[in-house]
């Protein structure tokens, strides 16, 4: 009985360990947990989230994206003004305030993926550069999750 909890709590720990595995650095720039969703096959776009926590004393931006999966990767923010959804691209990026953190998620800000060389398929890890205004360019991995996947704590467990 004593062996079974014994691996219990090494399964535990592990994937406690896992749970932070998917955050990468910047200077003080923390991006949490990027991910997508998978598409369905013959879709030309996708869509990228995750976190950015600025640790740092000064505001910094997100200025661009690059993924090699896709043709291109814009910056958006997806909004609803007098009940009227709107999407647009954010030309000057996202400024990331010192203190502080944005989240990048389904009905906010978020990455658009346009003309996508393949489709997105869920458990893969698909590579990008991320480019800020100071801290440079970090390299990340977003987590392909499926189709229906909203972004809750709760699915990015074990990232």
């Amino acid at each position: 009985m004593k062996l079974s909890y014994s691996l219990a709590a090494a399964a535990l720990l592990l994937s406690a360990g896992f749970a932070t595995a998917h955050e990468f650095k910047a200077g003080p720039l923390k991006i949490g947990h990027p991910w997508s969703r998978a598409t369905p096959a013959g879709a030309k776009v996708g869509g990228g989230y995750l976190s950015i926590e600025n640790t740092g004393s000064t505001a910094d931006r997100l200025i661009s994206v690059s993924v090699p999966f896709a043709a291109r990767a814009e910056v958006h923010e997806m909004a609803v003004k007098d009940g009227v959804m709107t999407m647009r691209p954010l030309d000057q990026g996202v400024e990331v305030p010192a203190g502080a953190k944005v989240e990048f998620k389904p009905g906010g800000y978020h990455i658009m993926f346009m003309d996508l060389k393949q489709p997105l398929k869920q458990g893969e890890m698909m590579k990008g550069t991320l480019t800020f205004e100071k801290a440079g360019t970090v390299d990340v991995e977003f987590k392909v999750d499926s189709i229906a996947a909203k972004g809750g704590e709760g699915e990015h467990k074990g990232h």
